[in-house]
């Protein structure tokens, strides 16, 4: 069932022929996703390599993963690639505000360092292990948080570059452990992913269990669907975003022109989504929030010129005589001295 599965990813995605680097921490996901691109690397024309990033947080346990990846390698006739970074040099210099946690720089860092690699090697793509269990998590934890429909499309079977791939997606994690041990596969344990003061390690073991148990037992893939939905669905109302932005607003050096003639009868739902675009085209995605949003098309439909509103990542909408701009908080108007 799951090399199936994997086999039908793997044509789905374009990806015979081509070659790949397997993203691969030596967990149970990233071996099960080697192992079976491995086994369909002759009848599909796959050319892969391992790559392994070493994150430089768990001492000898970290260590000893690497030397694990780098054994598999040799056993699966698997070229290794491996790199490491320093997470922490992320997080420093950065206010309270705009610093990421610990848990987001080693993702940004890692998924950098597995580009650098694949780059490097020529590779086409990097292929990551997620499942459908981490879809549902995703989904749920920014559904907490309060994202919205773009949010709540989860992770996307591959970037919009088609860089990055996700072959595992569709696959649980019951079924990925179920095929580890038929296959006789060996794998390292993450202590760290049996810690509970993550959230989503809670949501993992305490609450997503439970829910299915007592809802709905293909709960994980209600939210699969459900994410797909919605993520096919953003895919064709970003097109519209893109083509409306081009019409409303011009990058300038110190800001952005906003024109302020459509806004009293653009949609409600297009109006929200431009916003959020604007906001984080400017730098201000992070923290904006759902009142931002309806603050800004408030302004939009009804500022008065001479007035302005302030915005996250230290910035402001300003109504000046005929147009709206989006500056640096403090920026002088035009035409003052």
């Amino acid at each position: 069932m799951l090399l199936g599965e994997v086999r039908a990813s793997v044509e789905r995605l374009g990806l015979s022929g081509r070659s790949v680097l397997v993203a691969c921490s030596g967990g149970v996901d990233s071996v099960v996703l080697g192992h079976a691109l491995c086994q369909l690397r002759s009848p599909l024309g796959l050319e892969l390599r391992l790559g392994h990033v070493h994150h430089g947080l768990r001492g000898e346990e970290a260590d000893g993963d690497a030397a694990w990846v780098q054994a598999l390698g040799r056993k699966w006739d698997v070229p290794v690639m491996e790199s490491r970074v320093n997470p922490p040099e992320l997080i420093e210099g950065h206010s309270s505000r705009t610093r990421p946690t610990l848990q987001e720089a080693a993702r940004r860092a890692r998924y950098d360092a597995l580009w650098g690699l694949a780059e490097g090697a020529g590779v086409h793509h990097v292929a990551t292990a997620h499942n459908l269990d981490d879809q549902a998590e995703t989904v749920l934890l920014r559904l907490f948080r309060g994202a919205g429909p773009d949010g709540l499309g989860g992770i996307p079977e591959r970037s919009p570059d088609g860089r990055i791939v996700r072959p595992l997606l569709g696959v649980p994690r019951s079924e990925v452990t179920r095929f580890a041990r038929a296959e006789g596969l060996v794998w390292r344990e993450d202590a760290s992913n049996l810690d509970t003061k993550y959230a989503r390690n809670r949501l993992r073991h305490d609450w997503l269990p439970g829910l299915a148990a007592d809802f709905n037992p293909r709960l994980l893939r209600a939210i699969g669907d459900l994410a797909e939905t919605l993520r096919r669905d953003g895919e064709w109302i970003g097109d519209l975003v893109d083509g409306q932005l081009e019409q409303v607003s011009v990058a300038e050096p110190d800001g952005l022109r906003i024109r302020p003639e459509p806004w009293g009868e653009l949609p409600e739902g297009l109006a929200r989504r431009l916003v959020h675009r604007i906001l984080a085209s400017a730098g201000a995605g992070r923290d904006t929030t759902r009142t931002h949003v309806l603050r800004c098309v408030d302004f939009l439909r009804n500022g008065r010129p001479g007035t302005h509103i302030e915005l996250p990542g230290g910035l402001e909408l300003r109504r000046e005589r005929d147009e709206f701009r989006l500056v640096p908080v403090g920026l002088q108007p035009r035409g003052s001295c």
